[in-house]
């Protein structure tokens, strides 16, 4: 059964991670974010477009045709911070469902080297945070269950349900060194 829901059609998904057959699951799209990082502090920023508008995130977004998630991850920190990072690192695989159909894999980035300056775009107000002081309540419901351990060193592959904006179920595996 279908509904009719925020001008997209509403499918039958399933409320619960471990109703997902993960293994065929295919995502609507592949996106990535990437975190510039030193010891104290990452980069993050006030989304003003698209998915997520208005929350707090790592720069990021969807990987265009014939490009890898590390190019993407350059392309879009670059677009919507005016910074070029370098050195890059993937930490995490996120997978996200919503109920209303919409789904999307991420490659979650650690840049460790960068150029250029910061430079509020369209897409984005970029910002440095201490470490010790990024705003959770301001990000998705996720990113306090994965992103410390990313800080940490560790590879976090997790999965995810939504409905909206609210988290409805997930699991996370973590590595302490390299892909899960």
């Amino acid at each position: 059964m279908s509904t009719e829901k925020s001008g997209r059609l509403q499918q039958d998904i399933p409320r619960h991670v471990d109703l997902i057959d993960w293994e065929t699951w295919t995502p609507t799209e592949n996106a990535v974010l990437c975190f510039l990082h030193d010891d104290h502090k990452i980069l993050m920023i006030h989304k003003k477009t698209g998915l997520g508008s208005g929350k707090i995130n790592g720069p990021g977004g969807r990987i265009e045709s014939g490009e890898t998630p590390e190019q993407a991850a350059v392309r879009e920190t670059r677009e919507e911070t005016g910074i070029t990072p370098s050195v890059l690192e993937q930490k995490a695989d996120l997978a996200f469902i919503f109920t209303d159909g919409y789904s999307l894999f991420v490659s979650i980035f650690l840049a460790h080297g960068w150029t250029g300056t910061m430079t509020e775009t369209r897409e984005a107000k970029p910002f440095w945070c201490p470490i010790e002081a990024i705003p959770y309540e301001k990000m998705w419901e996720d990113d306090p269950l994965w992103l410390p351990h990313v800080l940490k060193g560790k590879y976090v592959s997790g999965r995810f349900i939504f409905e909206e904006d609210k988290m409805l179920s997930h699991t996370l595996s973590i590595s302490h060194s390299g892909r899960g």
